[in-house]
């Protein structure tokens, strides 16, 4: 028998590892275009300003980016994450495979499309040689940020639509919108330690989520036992 009936999944970082290969890169390129003679963050300082004060923020307050210039991240961006598609963590695609096959709800809350979502999906399922395997729901971004993490809203559709109490849910994400997010709902909360090692997010995680988990391997023995 399942932990919890219902998984709700964060995407970039937690299920596909896209921030070393497309987010990052991406934004390497568009200061490279509009900002030549500037250097950009570290990879490692990229991840830290994702998590503190947000990618917003650091764009806007501290790169002080014009809108014309974060028009051309987005851009940027969008080309970026159009032409490459991110690889699973090594075991999560089983993972998810075998936590179906043992009756389990598959949800994504994520700040990504839901069309590259499902992309993301299917061609994971095309290099497993299976029929496409999509989660149950999806909520990706919007721009009414009343209805992303971390508003409660995307996890109590979640509850209502699957007729779920939060004790039968567990949330997997590497940051902290997904994990108030939850918090809000009474959702138990995983973080995913395998993402990156910084220790400013590793010492959030660890005081704020329910368990931490280093490796895929380590969040697979928990959720299914074996």
């Amino acid at each position: 028998m399942l932990k919890y009936r219902c998984l709700i999944l964060d995407h970039d970082d937690t299920v596909v590892q896209s921030t070393p290969t497309i987010h990052y890169p991406a934004h390497v390129e568009t200061l490279r275009r509009i900002r030549p003679h500037a250097a950009p963050v570290t990879l490692e300082e990229w991840y830290q300003k994702n998590f503190h004060p947000g990618l917003m923020t650091f764009l806007r307050s501290e790169l002080r980016m014009t809108e014309e210039e974060l028009e051309t991240e987005f851009h940027i961006w969008r080309e970026f994450t159009t032409q490459k598609v991110p690889e699973f963590y090594p075991g999560m695609f089983e993972l998810l495979q075998e936590y179906r096959r043992q009756g389990g709800i598959i949800t994504v809350v994520s700040h990504s499309e839901v069309p590259l979502i499902e992309r993301d999906y299917r061609h994971a399922s095309q290099l497993a040689d299976i029929p496409p395997f999509l989660p149950d729901r999806i909520f990706g971004w919007t721009q009414d940020p009343t209805k992303r993490k971390p508003s409660p809203y995307p996890g109590l559709k979640i509850l209502e639509e699957f007729s779920l109490d939060p004790s039968e849910v567990l949330l997997l994400d590497d940051l902290k919108p997904g994990i108030e997010m939850a918090k809000s709902l009474n959702i138990d909360t995983a973080a995913a330690g395998w993402a990156h090692n910084i220790e400013e997010i590793r010492s959030y995680m660890q005081m704020n989520c329910t368990y931490y988990f280093k490796t895929v391997e380590e969040f697979r023995q928990f959720l299914l036992g074996m």
